[in-house]
């Protein structure tokens, strides 16, 4: 093999991600030598098995991520600008398009929420750790190298092209040669391996291990939505699992499951990636919408308008998320029969979608509303999103969706729902819960200022994506002539587009300057918050809990403060002490998820003098653990009482 193709060269854009690359690479040395850091990194962080931590890493992994598919998103904005540019070659565009689709919803968004969940549910709960805190850290590291591997595609063999349902036969070896279409497999099965135990580990530590008293209808509702969510991992993964697999031995060993040669099916694929692709729509709304609920909640000084009725609406949404798949290729041939009994199931959804949006109405009616940078991105969310679930019901008509299908309406419309949706409940959450994570609190000005730039430019950047779509422009085209009249429109939306860049900016900027001078969190309730995560000292000590509090009703935080007082509600007796059991870390996880990489790596260069070895280095790790008989330690009464000042809360 010679050295440019195994490297990818040819374009200045690659050349800088070359440097940009190394110059992130000496800089994250530097610092880290510079301040002393290894050892701690180490030491803290990577055999860590605490799951707030574990939470901060996929936040942080995916705020990077969410900056990688953000320049993608902006480089293909600025391609379709003018008409016949020449910034992006038609196949690099392809590998963009499909990167940034990828990478959007499996390495940023997705993780986001799972990092959130990491800090929140367990301390909403009453728990001191998730169920298996090892499988956890298997989960985080074997979610990042999947995510490395994916993402070291664009300088070392080439991105995938095939686009991010990487249909056949377009993603097959005949029409998608090398490496590229194998990074996507094996960077997606190790992500989803990842995805797919933490859904096991969450619907466990929900149902087992939640404070005394808080019966299924006295959870939190965003402990709720990663109940529900938990359940759609747990059914819908595994089908991405086998997909990804029979693909793998299609385009690796030379097996015809989706081939259109020797009995193949191509459109298998499309089925059985759907089967999981619309379920996972909802693992990436559902606790979305737990989010804003507990924001609204919080921020409008009042209890959630019908809370059972949002329970149910989540579980019909979860259940009716399994049988929609087919709206996805209406336009595929499968019959008049096939399209209305989908368009059916696809409007029916819309209707526990609209209950929720008029609970969140009707908690806000003649609250005591309080204008934070996390209750804006909530408030912001109601009518975008609302824009998308209007427009995804135009799509649902069969007929209809003849004319918008594979048209930037289509684009506009998912945009609308997933940026809207799913975005502004991670900005939104992370400004809620960043003190209770990092004990200070986030800048309100720049979160503003962040807030007004993204939101408006989201907005210029997508919904005149619905005009120039029933127009006639179709999504994943390069280039276009400039008789079409497309042109006014895509200057405005590549306007929009930066907007939302320099909105990212200024986050990024707002947390590295509240790190440096923001308000530190003395109280541990800087919200006057619900929920028992704000029962506790900001950041939470790794016990979490000096006593796992007694629940009598929903939101009992709230109702303690209000019957005994803010300082009484949290009070801890020195006689109510107990030794306290905690996991022991471990770099195993850490080592396990690097020969995972490994063998995914030879697998992508059909290497298989690496990725046997790599195999057989994840068997070892298997075994290593296997044959751990310590299983923590306990944590004396008089440890805790010098770590946890008794009397001052919990």
């Amino acid at each position: 093999m010679k050295l440019d193709e195994f490297f990818v060269t040819g374009e200045p854009l690659i050349y800088g991600a070359y440097v940009s690359i190394a110059v992130a690479t000496l800089g994250i040395t530097f610092i880290l030598t510079y301040f002393k850091k290894w050892k701690w990194l180490w030491t803290e962080w990577i055999p860590t098995v605490d799951h707030k931590k574990i939470g901060i890493m996929y936040i942080i992994a995916s705020l990077l991520m969410l900056f990688r598919g953000g320049v993608d998103g902006m480089l293909m904005r600025t391609q379709l600008a003018l008409p016949e540019l020449k910034v992006l070659s038609s196949s690099h565009y392809n590998e963009i398009f499909t990167t940034h689709g990828t990478i959007m919803i499996l390495f940023m968004a997705m993780p986001f929420l799972i990092g959130l969940m990491n800090i929140v549910v367990p301390l909403q709960i009453g728990a001191r750790d998730v169920a298996f805190p090892f499988l956890n850290a298997i989960s985080f590291w074997s979610f990042f190298m999947g995510a490395m591997l994916f993402n070291i595609s664009f300088v070392i063999g080439g991105s995938p092209d095939a686009g991010w349902t990487a249909y056949m036969p377009l993603a097959g070896n005949e029409l998608s040669p090398g490496p590229g279409q194998n990074y996507y497999l094996l960077g997606l099965q190790l992500s989803g391996i990842g995805t797919l135990a933490t859904g096991i580990n969450f619907l466990v530590t929900i149902l087992r291990m939640r404070a005394p008293g808080m019966t299924l209808m006295k959870m939190p509702i965003f402990t709720w939505s990663t109940l529900i969510t938990s359940i759609i991992i747990v059914f819908a993964f595994p089908v991405l699992t086998v997909a990804l697999a029979l693909m793998t031995f299609d385009r690796l060993f030379g097996s015809h499951f989706f081939t259109l040669a020797n009995g193949g099916m191509p459109m298998m694929w499309a089925n059985l990636f759907w089967i999981w692709g619309h379920p996972e729509v909802y693992i990436v709304i559902l606790p979305a919408f737990g989010i804003f609920s507990e924001i609204i909640c919080t921020f409008a000084r009042k209890t959630l308008f019908g809370y059972k009725a949002m329970v149910f609406s989540m579980i019909a949404i979860a259940g009716l998320s399994f049988i929609v798949w087919v709206h996805h290729f209406f336009t595929m041939g499968a019959g008049a029969g096939v399209n209305s009994f989908f368009s059916i199931t696809t409007m029916a959804i819309s209707v526990p979608t609209g209950v929720k949006i008029f609970n969140w109405l009707l908690t806000l009616y003649k609250g005591r509303i309080k204008m934070t940078v996390a209750m804006m991105w909530s408030l912001a969310f109601i009518p975008n999103f609302v824009i998308g679930g209007i427009t995804g019901v135009m799509l649902a008509m069969a007929s209809a969706d003849y004319q918008y299908h594979n048209t930037y309406f289509l684009v506009a419309h998912f945009h609308y729902v997933l940026v809207a949706g799913t975005v502004f409940a991670c900005f939104a959450g992370l400004y809620y819960w960043y003190p209770k994570a990092f004990g200070h609190m986030l800048n309100e000005r720049l979160g503003k200022i962040s807030f007004w730039l993204f939101m408006i430019g989201f907005n210029v950047c997508f919904f005149p994506l619905y005009f120039v779509g029933l127009m006639g422009m179709a999504r994943r085209m390069y280039t276009y002539s400039p008789g079409l009249g497309w042109t006014g429109i895509n200057i405005v939306a590549t306007i929009g587009a930066f907007g939302m860049g320099l909105g990212f900016i200024v986050l990024v900027y707002s947390i590295y300057y509240s790190a440096r001078y923001g308000k530190r969190d003395v109280t541990g309730d800087p919200w006057d918050g619900r929920t028992f995560e704000w029962m506790i000292p900001s950041p939470p000590p790794h016990y979490n809990f000096a006593k796992i509090p007694q629940v009598n009703r929903l939101d009992e935080y709230w109702y303690l403060k209000k019957e005994k007082g803010f300082k009484e509600a949290r009070e801890v007796k020195e006689e109510e002490l107990k030794p306290i059991h905690m996991p022991n870390k471990s770099h195993v996880p850490a080592i396990m998820s690097v020969f995972f990489f490994i063998a995914g790596f030879g697998l992508v260069w059909e290497w298989y003098w690496m990725a046997i070895p790599g195999l057989i280095g994840v068997l070892a790790c298997m075994v290593i653990r296997s044959f751990d008989y310590n299983d923590g330690f306990y944590l004396s009464v008089e440890e805790v009482k010098k770590a946890h000042k008794v009397g001052e809360g919990n």
